[in-house]
């Protein structure tokens, strides 16, 4: 049937036929959606990151990069080369290995070692998180660490005492903070370009997590500043200590291994038998000489009880390095001959010692029996009492006191407060704050009542029993403790030839701080010279 307009429904039929041929023959129909009106639904922008991954998705990490890893891979290597150099300067304190003997204290060594270990324990610790502070604090760490390995090596006397081992270290712990810059830089490198790659765009927000690990390291790292300022100003005060010469000779014992002080005053005399007058050979007790007991010894030579008197600082005393670990009473008593020989020094000698020194000088006694002409022991120490200064607990103490001393707590503020000066830290009221001072107790007490408490048992039975001896006890120690009472009696018996043994009523351990105690003293040391 003919439409109305005059065509037929085969040729409508046949208009899409040709249409379906135009198309292709077999293709399908195009399929146009239909255009939608914008309303408030629709996105006005196209999706920003198809196919990129979310910023907190593990994957997007900066270990993807070889560079990062091995970087983290160094570290740890770095920590554990540190590790064991600590542990190795840590057993170097009690028991000193070939060519590890510094003739300081070792605890700066120590000291800089730990804070190496700190500063990489706190790169791997927060790795993943760098920051702009970390990095600005470990440069400041490294300055700092810089400066100090100028202060050593360009101090004489500091770089003697710490040896290649201490500037070793601190050398060690300034590279390890640059290092930790580099790190810090490189990681926050990686984790950028790890970040545009996976995630399209820089992250320039943080985490919770991230945050917290920040602030972890930033507190850390103020910390191990303020370590390191403190352990530069210590050392700006040891470079300032340096300056102080000593009144004697420092001469090299046991292999040249370390120096020890020895110094004499007035001129060698003869009898009218043309026969040498004895000489003084001082022994001081629980602190240096130079402190006080050099002042009433003075005055007896000023007075002209004694012409001549020679004394000496321990090894870690005073002028006097630290000896190696471990180190007896004997021990030092044969460095005081080597040094007396080096100095050309020759007895007779009359012994004057106090306190802990009584058992040093017992010791020499008996190894130079034939040029002894007197032993004089002031309040001194019985071997059977090592065991008060043998503790463990003493010993512990010391050693903590030792690993803290480099940070100066006590040695900064009383030369900033109280006006502490270099001969107070040297040999003075502050002698004990120093490191060697405590490495010297350590020492000590470590061999007390082994070693040392062995030799001057054999001491007493190789003394001669005609020597000339005085004893002078502390009348205040002796009535306070009955038991020191008692081996202050006991001590008169050492030998044969006792000439005199007086109790200074009202007079401490260091009797000569009374004028009694100076007065019964020189007296004493006088009836001994004419003995």
């Amino acid at each position: 049937m003919v439409s109305l307009w005059g065509s037929k429904n085969g040729e409508s039929n046949h208009d899409e036929d040709h249409d379906e041929e135009q198309n292709g023959e077999g293709s399908r129909p195009t399929s146009r959606p239909a255009r939608r009106e914008p309303d408030e639904r629709t996105q006005l922008l196209p999706p920003s990151r198809a196919g990129f991954l979310d910023p907190d998705d593990p994957a997007v990490s900066p270990y993807n990069l070889w560079s990062v890893r091995a970087l983290r891979y160094f570290s740890i290597l770095f920590l554990i080369i540190t590790f064991l150099w600590w542990v190795l300067l840590l057993v170097s304190i009690f028991v000193s290995p070939p060519m590890l003997h510094t003739r300081g204290s070792g605890f700066f060594d120590f000291s800089f070692t730990t804070l190496t270990a700190g500063i990489l324990l706190s790169g791997i610790l927060f790795f993943s998180a760098p920051s702009r502070a970390m990095e600005v604090t470990s440069l400041v760490i490294g300055v700092f660490l810089i400066v100090d390995v100028i202060i050593i090596t360009a101090t004489a006397r500091i770089r003697f005492e710490e040896g290649w081992v201490g500037i070793a270290s601190v050398i060690w712990a300034a590279l390890m903070a640059i290092y930790l810059v580099l790190v810090e830089r490189v990681v926050a490198w990686g984790k950028k370009e790890e970040e545009e790659r996976l995630t399209g765009r820089h992250e320039t927000k943080r985490s919770l997590k991230e945050w917290l690990a920040v602030l972890s390291s930033t507190i850390i790292m103020i910390v191990m500043i303020a370590v390191v300022v403190l352990l530069t100003a210590t050392l700006i005060l040891r470079a300032r200590d340096a300056s102080l010469q000593p009144s004697g000779d420092r001469w090299y014992v046991d292999n040249d291994k370390y120096e020890v002080h020895v110094a004499c005053m007035g001129s060698i005399t003869f009898n009218d038998a043309g026969e040498r007058n004895p000489t003084v050979l001082i022994e001081a007790g629980e602190m240096p000489f130079e402190d006080t007991f050099d002042d009433w010894v003075y005055g007896a030579y000023q007075n002209g009880t004694i012409d001549r008197y020679c004394y000496w600082d321990r090894p870690g005393m005073a002028f006097s390095d630290n000896a190696p670990s471990p180190h007896s009473a004997g021990m030092s008593a044969d460095a005081l001959s080597e040094a007396l020989v080096q100095a050309g020094e020759q007895g007779p000698w009359i012994l004057v010692s106090a306190g802990i020194g009584g058992i040093y000088s017992r010791i020499f006694s008996a190894r130079h029996v034939g040029e002894i002409s007197g032993i004089f022991l002031i309040d001194a120490m019985h071997e059977d009492l090592l065991y008060k200064i043998a503790s463990p607990r003493r010993g512990f103490l010391l050693w903590a006191r030792g690993v803290i001393s480099p940070l100066g707590w006590d040695r900064l503020p009383a030369a900033l407060f109280k006006g502490r000066t270099r001969e107070d830290r040297v040999y003075g009221k502050s002698a004990y704050q120093g490191g060697k001072f405590i490495k010297q107790q350590l020492q000590e007490s470590l061999v007390a009542n082994s070693l040392t408490k062995s030799e001057v048992s054999q001491s007493r039975h190789i003394q001669s029993k005609d020597t000339p001896l005085v004893v002078v006890s502390s009348g205040i120690a002796t009535r306070k403790d009955e038991e020191w009472a008692a081996k202050q009696e006991d001590l008169t018996k050492i030998t044969d030839n006792l000439i005199g043994w007086e109790t200074v009523n009202g007079a401490p351990h260091e009797v000569w701080r009374t004028f009694a105690g100076r007065t019964t003293l020189e007296a004493m040391l006088r009836q001994l010279v004419k003995a």
